[in-house]
């Protein structure tokens, strides 16, 4: 989607390389391999509930995108849809396979399906949590910003992932996502940047009629 780039020149700076070229530098990095290594081991010592350890692996799959797609990642897959699906499907295979018994997801009917585009998952898999600041602030890694972009040929709907640190106080919340474009690299920035710097069609605020809501995967409601 064309009208994606706008997002990604304000979620992106251009920024000196070390070899000197000129390059993208996202406004929050992703972590380094130290961190993810420090994140492990705080994850081997202590016993956490499934749904910390969902989580945790929803954003480390979905960041790890960023560096560089997987190949398990299938190629005709690669949008934001995709994205989602193909972290939360990760992080349940590292989590808890036997839910993979069934398919995670929902049809257009409402039946279970291994595949819904962005528009069907809204409709069948996730949940409107709301869409004021208040619930902005109350983001989980996991969810999910909604919006919808009429074209002449029709709406299109655009998803972005929530990733936000266990311990707020460590990072600002971020979202990741995948601009739609066949071949396009998977963008990481800060949720609050897009919240007040970018054009108002994609900005997660009541005031844009393009954005649906802030939603939280139906299974993790509770």
């Amino acid at each position: 989607m064309r009208r994606v780039l706008l997002v990604l020149l304000l979620l992106h700076a251009p920024a000196l390389l070390a070899d000197g070229t000129v390059g993208v530098r996202p406004l929050v990095p992703a972590p380094s391999a130290s961190d993810v290594k420090s994140h492990d081991a705080e994850a081997s010592t202590a016993p956490e509930t499934r749904d910390v350890l969902l989580r945790r692996w929803v954003a480390r799959v979905a960041l790890a995108q960023v560096r560089k797609q997987d190949a398990a990642w299938h190629p005709d897959q690669r949008d934001c849809a995709g994205l989602i699906r193909f972290a939360f499907r990760s992080a349940y295979k590292q989590v808890a396979a036997e839910r993979l018994s069934t398919p995670l997801w929902r049809d257009g009917r409402g039946r279970p399906s291994d595949f819904a585009d962005a528009e069907v998952l809204l409709q069948h898999s996730f949940q409107l949590l709301g869409r004021d600041d208040a619930t902005r602030e109350s983001l989980r890694t996991g969810d999910l910003l909604a919006f919808r972009q009429e074209q002449d040929a029709g709406p299109i709907f655009h998803l972005m992932l929530v990733v936000r640190p266990e311990d707020r106080a460590h990072a600002p919340a971020r979202v990741v996502y995948h601009p739609g474009e066949k071949g396009a690299a998977v963008r990481t920035g800060v949720l609050h940047h897009l919240a007040t710097e970018a054009p108002l069609e994609w900005r997660p605020v009541p005031q844009n009629a393009s954005f649906l809501g802030f939603f939280r995967f139906k299974e993790w409601m509770s």
